[in-house]
């Protein structure tokens, strides 16, 4: 029921290090005033960090990460005659890659101490082993669509 036109994607340059348009999202969810360079920085080194811990090449611990944050089902309101249900449904793919990067990011934000490269990269290896603010979020998301799952017959409504 929207109005006008849906905006146009707009899409965006892959990231020059890793030539990953993952990451350049990741780095654009990142900046703060513009600043690409110093976003671009902190992820580089944040992967770098948690790549060297890991054993692994920092594209793969990213995309590794980034799959794991990734929830597979959310809650949305619906209204059903004059009541608001809590009806879980599937997350496409576009907007599982937007909660991960969001969550990740608050969860490193919300870390105390050190700079920001060592604990986005502090959170990565806690993605990784399961743990942390974006895996309790994950599951509190998780665990919010399965308490919901008798409202599940009104996402097949339109």
């Amino acid at each position: 029921m929207s109005r006008g036109k849906q905006a146009p994607k707009r899409t965006i340059l892959a990231d020059p290090k890793y030539h990953s348009l993952a990451i350049a999202k990741f780095v654009n969810y990142l900046m703060q005033d513009g600043k690409k360079t110093v976003a671009q920085a902190i992820v580089y080194d944040a992967l770098e960090i948690a790549a060297k811990a890991t054993k692994q090449e920092p594209v793969e611990v990213f995309e590794k990460v980034i799959e794991t944050a990734k929830p597979q089902v959310e809650v949305r309101s619906k209204r059903v005659g004059g009541a608001n249900y809590q009806v879980p449904m599937p997350v496409l793919s576009g907007r599982g890659n937007t909660l991960a990067y969001r969550w990740i990011l608050a969860a490193a934000r919300s870390r105390s101490g050190k700079s920001m490269r060592e604990r986005l990269a502090a959170e990565f290896q806690d993605i990784l082993e399961g743990v942390g603010g974006t895996m309790k979020k994950k599951d509190d998301v998780h665990r919010m669509a399965e308490a919901n799952k008798a409202f599940a017959h009104f996402a097949r409504r339109r």
